[in-house]
């Protein structure tokens, strides 16, 4: 996230908040010059923030505001530096929220649109205006899920955890391909116990039913849970970052792939019979758990369920469109029956 954040100060973060907190409100020993009373809207709003906390002005930037408020110009500075807390605080509140808002409406209406089978919405199972309540979950967790996330990501900024820039600091390409293995094999496992442990009667009514009340889920259904839910299955791949080194930018792009695989998975599709089945915990997989709760409890792989004996295979006399098939030719037979009698 310190990529994101450096990103976007330099593309319009600066400018804005050099405008919501601009160094002129706090720059008190400065005579009011008639530049500064053009506006009256821009007084009233300095005036206003000039009661907020902020850290002492730098030498440069005073310079600077002197300099050029003498010469009949205000300076575009913000007397919240990138490093102050309260800043980055609220810059990433507002950045995770928009960038959750986009991975989830995006993926999901592609996967929804491209990939979901709509035919499974006439399953006996499927809830009445399932989509748009699984819409409503989702938008109801992503305020509280950021907040909780909050403290990963500023420490990330602040540079508390383990990522870096330079290749070279740690084995170079070598270990940054090999750190992809390992950041899927080491989150793949501690997402498993976490989900197994979120299936505990203790937990579950509370923290995961919530989620399984989408027994034939839609890829709206993929971030429709209880914020503690998908908050404490998204704390793997944060720790990871704090524990192993891992480049700042493969990241940022495993971050994004590992929320679009869990919308992805949520396509309640059971095409069954491809080589890596044995092996990928897919969309079928995800399915079956979906169905019957306490299997497959696995995020890419099926190796934590093989071990953990929750494992079930995907079979195609298991698919779920079958009982879909089986109503529809029923409610066909009872028409031509009636047609008959008529």
């Amino acid at each position: 996230m310190d990529f994101v954040l450096d990103t976007c100060d330099d593309l319009f973060l600066d400018f804005v908040w050099a405008k919501l907190v601009p160094a002129s409100a706090f720059n008190s020993s400065l005579p009011v010059l008639p530049i500064l009373a053009q506006s009256v809207d821009k007084w009233s709003w300095n005036h206003l923030v000039s009661h907020l906390p902020h850290p002492p002005l730098s030498p440069i930037v005073s310079e600077s505001f002197s300099s050029s408020i003498f010469n009949g110009t205000i300076p575009d500075v913000s007397a919240w530096p990138r490093d102050y807390i309260p800043r980055q605080i609220l810059s990433l509140s507002v950045l995770t929220l928009i960038g959750i808002h986009l991975l989830y409406f995006i993926f999901a209406w592609m996967s929804y649109t491209f990939i979901f089978n709509h035919d499974m919405m006439k399953h006996p199972r499927f809830l009445k205006n399932q989509v748009r309540l699984e819409i409503q979950s989702s938008l109801k967790a992503f305020p509280m899920i950021t907040l909780l996330t909050l403290p990963w990501f500023l420490g990330e900024v602040r540079g508390k955890s383990k990522l870096y820039t330079d290749i070279e600091a740690y084995g170079g390409w070598t270990y940054m391909v090999l750190s992809v293995p390992f950041f899927l094999l080491f989150t793949d496992y501690c997402i498993y116990w976490v989900h197994r442990w979120l299936h505990h009667p203790l937990l579950y009514k509370t923290l995961h039913k919530p989620h399984h009340k989408w027994i034939i889920p839609t890829p709206f259904a993929s971030h429709a849970f209880h914020p503690i839910d998908g908050y404490l299955q998204s704390v793997p791949y944060h720790l990871f970052a704090f524990l192993f080194p891992l480049h700042r930018i493969l990241y940022l792009v495993l971050f994004v792939l590992v929320n679009f695989w869990s919308i992805f998975i949520h396509d309640s599709d059971m095409i069954t019979g491809h080589p890596l089945e044995k092996v990928i915990n897919g969309p079928a997989h995800h399915t079956l758990h979906h169905i019957y709760f306490t299997v497959n409890y696995g995020q890419y792989f099926t190796w934590a369920d093989r071990t953990g004996n929750s494992y079930r295979h995907p079979d195609s006399s298991l698919d779920p469109l079958l009982e879909v098939k089986m109503q529809e030719r029923a409610e066909r037979e009872a028409r031509e029956e009636k047609e008959k009698k008529e």
